[in-house]
């Protein structure tokens, strides 16, 4: 994959009008400021790669050097490998960070193996565990929403509720994911975090 198909596959989903010529010339400059080095996972060509890039390139340009964040939207079973490549070879001399996206593991044993070999490159301090939670915080607070409102209170109960269903909508498929998701599970890797896509029905029998 070339940067060009790179650019066209990060911007595919984004809808500009066909009239809308702010929308089209943001997205161009998007482009601009994103792009694509290519390499392996296993080998130190792809991040030596990666880090002269970035220096010769990124750094120059913003005139940012030594301060690195690397986030690691990729299949757990590599964190720890893309870890230690990093760190062999595109570590900056100042800030440095690694983010690593769920799931972090598959049951306990997983993810304290794959902790440890972080920390072998990587400190405490410099990790960092996320995942894309989306509306979860509003639907944590759900309670307080109901009690903290008149109206709400006094129809959000078990005479007005019929039920509550939760759907998930995704315009693609597995695409080239059906390992990942073979060895992790689609449960594992969205119900937990994607309750923000509960759709409430307020009025008995709809």
């Amino acid at each position: 994959m070339d940067e060009a198909e790179a650019h066209k596959r990060i911007t595919s989903y984004i809808k500009v009008g066909d009239d809308d010529q702010e929308g089209k010339e943001a997205l161009e400059r998007f482009k601009k400021i994103t792009s694509y080095v290519d390499g392996a996972y296993d080998t130190d060509d792809g991040f030596q790669k990666l880090d002269k890039y970035i220096k010769d390139t990124l750094e120059s340009k913003f005139n940012s050097p030594g301060n690195r964040l690397f986030y690691l939207a990729l299949p757990p079973s590599v964190f720890s490998t893309v870890g230690r490549g990093l760190k062999k070879n595109a570590y900056a001399k100042g800030t440095n960070r690694i983010v690593v996206e769920k799931p972090f593991g598959k049951d306990t044993e997983s993810y304290k193996e794959l902790s440890n070999a972080l920390k072998k490159e990587w400190s405490e301090e410099e990790t960092y565990r996320i995942d894309h939670y989306l509306g979860k915080e509003m639907v944590k607070n759900m309670v307080v929403l109901r009690f903290a409102n008149i109206a709400l209170q006094s129809s959000w109960d078990k005479n007005s509720i019929s039920n509550v269903q939760i759907t998930f909508k995704e315009a693609i498929g597995t695409e080239g994911r059906g390992g990942y998701f073979d060895e992790f599970g689609i449960i594992r890797d969205i119900l937990q975090n994607r309750a923000s896509a509960a759709e409430w029905c307020p009025i008995a029998g709809c």
